[in-house]
C-alpha cells in the first residue's frame, strides 16, 4: 500500500470517527428540547397513574420541559408497552413499567408482542408492600395461627386475587408454597370486588396492596396478619413483616420503574437516570409517594436491569409450579 493511499485511508477513518461520535453526544447535549411523554399503562386514579404524575411533575421541573402523562390501559400492560415501542427511541417517550408487563408476562403469556430486549431500564421508582389479610371474624390473629389453620383446612380455603399475575396473586402463591398449604384461587376483575367478598366472608384470605386494604383494616372489617416486604409499612406500622414472623426469604412488593426503548442513546438514558434519582431524593416527592404506600428506590440502569431479570426468573418458577396461565 503506497503512502498516499495510507494517508487517505487514515483521513477517512478519522472523518468517520468524528462524524460518529458527535451524533451520539448531540443526542444528549441538546436533550431535551421538546416535551416528553410518560406512558402510564393503567387507568387514571390508580397507584401507577398517581406515581407517574408525581414523578412526571418533578421531572418536568428538572428537565425544563413538560412531561405529559398518557394513560394507555388494557391487556395487563401490553398495550402500553406496544405504545412505547411504536415511538422513536430517542428518550422523549418513557413508560412506567411494573412487575406484570416487565417480568411476569414473559411466562404468563405464551405469545407477547414484545421481548425483554426491546426495553432499556432507566431507574427503579418505588416498591409497595402487600399484606396478607383475612376477614375480621376469622379464627386467626397471627401468621402462625393462619398457617396451622390453613394446613388443617388443606385445600378447602379460598384465596381471592384481584387479577391473575399481579404481585398480590403471585405473592399469595409463594406464601402457600412457603407455609405448605393449598387453597383454591378465586380470580376477580379488580381489588374492590375481591376485598368486598373477603369482608362478606365469601372467600378466606387475600394478599393485596397495603394502600388498598388499609382502610378496611383500620375500620375493623379486615385483619392484617403480615406485610410482605422486609420493612414494615408506614400505612400499617403495627403489622409485622413475614421476616419478623420466621419467613425472611419471602419479600414480595409491587414495584414500578421507568423504561425507554432499547435503542435509546446511552447518554440520554444516563441523563434520565440522573434526573430520576434526584427526583426520588426530593422530600416533597418522598412524602407524596409515602401517602400511596410507596418506598422510593432509585439506582443505576444496570441495577434495574439485573433486578428485572431476577424478578422474571423468580416468578417463572412460581407460575410454572402453580400452573398459572393468563385468562
Amino acid at each position: 500500500m503506497n503512502t498516499r493511499r495510507r494517508v487517505a485511508l487514515a483521513v477517512l477513518a478519522g472523518l468517520m470517527t468524528t462524524l460518529a461520535v458527535p451524533q451520539t453526544s448531540r443526542a444528549a447535549d441538546g436533550y431535551p428540547n421538546k416535551p416528553l411523554r410518560l406512558i402510564a399503562p393503567s387507568s387514571p386514579g390508580g397507584i401507577l397513574d398517581i406515581t407517574s404524575r408525581v414523578i412526571g411533575k418533578k421531572l418536568s421541573e428538572r428537565l425544563g420541559q413538560p412531561v405529559v402523562v398518557e394513560n394507555v390501559p388494557g391487556a395487563a400492560g401490553i398495550l402500553g408497552m406496544q405504545s412505547l415501542l411504536r415511538a422513536e427511541p430517542d428518550g422523549y417517550t418513557m413508560i412506567m413499567g411494573s412487575s406484570g408487563p416487565n417480568a411476569v408476562n414473559y411466562t404468563l403469556y405464551s405469545k407477547l408482542p414484545y421481548a425483554m430486549s426491546d426495553f432499556a431500564p432507566v431507574a427503579r421508582i418505588i416498591t409497595m408492600p402487600n399484606a396478607l389479610v383475612v376477614n375480621a371474624n376469622a379464627p386467626v390473629k397471627t401468621l402462625a395461627e393462619f398457617r396451622d389453620y390453613a394446613r388443617k383446612k388443606q385445600g378447602n380455603l379460598s384465596m381471592a386475587v384481584s387479577m391473575i399475575g399481579t404481585s398480590g396473586h403471585l405473592g399469595g402463591e409463594l406464601l402457600k408454597n412457603r407455609l405448605d398449604f393449598t387453597a383454591v384461587t378465586v380470580p376477580y376483575k379488580g381489588a374492590a370486588p375481591a376485598t368486598n367478598d373477603l369482608v362478606a366472608g365469601q372467600v378466606d384470605f387475600t394478599v393485596e396492596n397495603v394502600i388498598t386494604v388499609a382502610p378496611l383494616v383500620k375500620a375493623g372489617r379486615l385483619r392484617a396478619l403480615a406485610v410482605t416486604t422486609r420493612e414494615r409499612s408506614q400505612i400499617l406500622p403495627d403489622v409485622p413483616t413475614l421476616a419478623e414472623q420466621g419467613y425472611p426469604d419471602v419479600d414480595v412488593g409491587a414495584w414500578l420503574g421507568v423504561l425507554v426503548a432499547a435503542r435509546t442513546p446511552p447518554a440520554v438514558v444516563a441523563r434520565l437516570n440522573t434526573e430520576l434519582n434526584a427526583v426520588l431524593a426530593d422530600e416533597e416527592v418522598k412524602k407524596q409517594l409515602a401517602q400511596q404506600g410507596g418506598i422510593p428506590l432509585g439506582g443505576t440502569p444496570a441495577e434495574f436491569d439485573s433486578f428485572i431479570r431476577s424478578e422474571k426468573d423468580r416468578w417463572e418458577k412460581i407460575i410454572k409450579a402453580a400452573g398459572i396461565k393468563a385468562e
